[in-house]
């Protein structure tokens, strides 16, 4: 039975598809999606051939004799993904999501786009040096890893991309520099097939995978990139950049053209199974479903605050100067609906000599650092501790189209948005990959998972923006730490059943899942299943009535060791685990315990209550999932 990554990603075509209805009678471009290929992974250019012509042939069978379906599809995914991109009519398009080999039709939508310190906060390096226990040394930097970044493109010039002191490329890699404009230019792909569909052809010099507006060199370095010593914020924060895998080999696909937006989705699918057949081993990609790992953003232990004095050398606090007159004086602003920056220029603009931006309630102690066109200053919260606490930019929970499945996941700092805190994600990914080879996919977003910490450098629990305490459906799983994800003891980990299973239990038909999978004796089990046995690390259980049976299994990843439970009940329920002990001798051992939740009906709540389960062993493995629970 074969599952590939490229159809964990196009799983959630499946949860979002019914969602979206087409709006318009104009041809739209729609993504038309036909599950795995007949061909393996290793493919001819007769392979690729014929499933483009096939892919015509299909859709010419739905389009009048005076349609060319060659005209239509302007994108087919051969390689990994089975599927096309076309314009097509509201019409035409409902017809063909009704044919038995289609998995999924659905209108492509446009995409918005969402340090020197951070590795320090995240425990990697401590005062600038690496100690012999950080994940960096241990996985060699993640020497020789993929990391593919799907974005607004790169600028290679950039010191962070700097290869002095690699060897030679890894053989693995496939992928070309696809460059019709400057040869000197050292790049990857770009995809702008969608882009000029919605918004017509570029007329750019930059017509290909160059970062003109500089988010994706900033992520795929934030991920991928080299050590650079000098770097700085606007001259604050000096020290040394580097990515969260400073060894590894980075790959940029320019999918995000023009401004903020431009980033549609067929664009991101070709990219996608490119980047799969060129060899990209981690990439960052933001969703809910439970095949990817899902970021939060939150704050970390360093601000860097300026301030207002006033002539008799006091500090200024908000509230205190009049905003009537602007000329010449300074503007204070709420900050709220639009951009700081477009305020300190309205401001300007107005004749202000200066900016004051003050937080509205809903963001609490927020402040990020912004190039602002007249001296400006943000009140806020004028220290770094406690940190992290959770941006009021991070979105919440729970997850709304699979509530069993936790959402976020790991948060931790990002500069402006989740968008920065992904390739902190796909940096450390990169280090557990070198690391452990061998470990899943499942199992290297467990470790990430069931390591975090929900304790601020305080050592108290983690807050909101409003210094409110936090819950799961704010910081998820808790704040990453690195070091310990190297050695979390314990996994939860995933087969390709358990993926199939979860389609079953959303209540796709043999006929669908079989698209997924080459193995047609794969049929959805006798029995109902339950989401909430999905093996995932964190339990969920949006509708308790009664009391319910929670499976999981787990893997031994670590040394010998004899596992005991501990549970922090969420208000109003009680939990027993059983067994509540587990002992493994081999490396691969799989055990399996189940968690039994119970309302009390004295007590029990109707919003939302929190807990966790902590299995620990004698050499300090804390192997923890929260546990969320919503009795009806």
């Amino acid at each position: 039975m074969r599952l590939s990554a490229s159809t964990l990603f196009l799983l959630c075509c499946l949860l979002f598809s019914q969602c979206q209805g087409p709006t318009h009678a104009a041809k739209q471009s729609y993504v038309v999606y036909l599950g795995a290929h007949s061909h393996g992974p290793a493919v001819s250019s007769v392979d690729l051939n014929r499933v483009t012509q096939y892919h015509h042939e299909f859709l010419g069978s739905f389009l009048g004799s005076n349609e060319n379906p060659e005209d239509a599809i302007f994108y087919s995914y051969t390689r990994h993904i089975n599927g096309f991109a076309a314009k097509l009519d509201d019409a035409v398009a409902a017809e063909i999501a009704k044919h038995p080999k289609v998995v999924s039709v659905f209108l492509s939508k446009e995409n918005k786009l969402h340090t020197t310190h951070s590795w320090e906060f995240l425990g990697l390096e401590q005062n600038g040096r690496i100690p012999p226990n950080s994940i960096w040394e241990k996985a060699r930097y993640g020497e020789d890893v993929v990391i593919g970044n799907i974005d607004t493109g790169v600028w290679p010039e950039s010191k962070s991309f700097s290869d002095e002191g690699f060897g030679p490329i890894p053989s693995k890699w496939k992928g070309i520099c696809q460059n019709d404009k400057d040869s000197r230019f050292h790049c990857n792909r770009y995809f702008n097939q969608d882009y000029a569909v919605h918004k017509g052809p570029l007329n750019s010099s930059f017509y290909s995978p160059r970062d003109i507006n500089g988010h994706g060199t900033h992520t795929l370095s934030t991920a991928g990139g080299n050590f650079v010593a000098g770097a700085s914020v606007f001259g604050f924060g000096k020290g040394t950049a580097k990515g969260g895998s400073p060894k590894a080999r980075v790959a940029a696909y320019k999918v995000c053209w023009e401004g903020l937006g431009g980033c549609y989705d067929c664009d991101i699918i070709a990219a996608f199974d490119m980047a799969i057949h060129d060899g990209v081993d981690v990439f960052t990609v933001e969703n809910v479903a439970p095949w990817q790992i899902v970021v939060g953003a939150s704050t970390m232990d360093r601000d860097f605050p300026n301030y207002v004095v006033l002539g008799n050398n006091k500090r200024f606090k908000k509230g205190t100067l009049d905003p009537k007159k602007v000329k010449g004086k300074i503007l204070v602003c709420l900050d709220v609906n639009t951009s700081s920056v477009d305020k300190g220029l309205q401001a300007a603009l107005a004749g202000a000599v200066g900016v004051v931006l003050i937080n509205i309630q809903d963001f609490g102690y927020d402040r990020t650092a912004d190039p602002h066109v007249l001296p400006a200053s943000a009140i806020s919260f004028n220290d770094a501790k406690p940190s992290p606490f959770m941006a009021a930019f991070s979105s919440k929970g729970p997850n709304h189209i699979t509530p069993e499945i936790l959402k976020h996941r790991i948060p931790f700092n990002s500069i402006s948005g989740t968008s920065m805190s992904c390739p902190h994600i796909s940096g450390i990914a990169g280090l557990l990959k070198t690391l452990h080879p061998d470990w899943s996919p499942a199992a290297i977003q467990s470790a990430i998972m069931t390591t975090a910490t929900t304790l601020d450098n305080n050592k108290q629990q983690i807050l909101n923006a409003s210094f409110a305490e936090a819950t799961p459906f704010s910081y998820g799983a808790g704040h990453v730490q690195p070091n310990l994800a190297m050695d979390p003891g314990l996994v939860y980990d995933l087969t390709v059943n358990d993926y199939l299973n979860f389609l079953c239990a959303l209540g796709y038909n043999k006929n669908v899942i079989s698209l997924f999978s080459t193995n047609c004796s794969y049929t959805c089990p006798k029995n109902a299943i339950s989401l909430v046995n999905f093996n995932y690390p964190a339990i969920t259980v949006p509708k308790l009535s009664g009391s319910i049976t929670v499976t999981r299994r787990v893997k031994n990843v670590g040394s010998p060791g004899t596992y005991q439970a501990r549970v922090k009940t969420p208000e109003g329920v009680s939990v027993t685990i059983a067994p509540k002990s587990l002992k493994f001798i081999n490396v691969g051992e799989e055990k399996s315990f189940k968690v039994i939740i119970k309302a009390k009906n004295a007590s029990v709540t109707k919003d939302y209550a929190f807990g966790e389960l902590i299995w620990s062993d004698e050499k300090q493995h804390r192997v923890r999932s929260p546990i969320v629970v919503k009795a009806v």
